[in-house]
């Protein structure tokens, strides 16, 4: 269970991680970015209502990293105890 955990964990980094980089260089309507991005939006969004923008920075993406380790970590600590 707790491999399982971590592998979910760090695909869910990963694709953080791919819809940064798509942003940047895809089209918002290309097939392999909305795929990503219906993955990875349903998390971000509840994030950017409470983080604002820092000018033209968005730091949701690292707050979502920063939980899915957060959430990783007290569930492997919890499995394993």
């Amino acid at each position: 269970m707790i491999t399982i955990i971590d592998i979910v964990s760090n695909i869910l980094v990963w694709l953080v991680f791919i819809s940064i980089i798509l942003s940047y260089f895809m089209d918002p309507y290309h097939p392999i970015r909305r795929g990503v991005d219906n993955i990875v939006q349903p998390m971000l969004a509840p994030i950017r209502r409470v983080v604002p923008l820092v000018g033209m920075l968005d730091f949701s993406p690292l707050v979502l990293i920063l939980l899915i380790q957060l959430v990783k970590n007290l569930l492997i600590s919890l499995l394993s105890s």
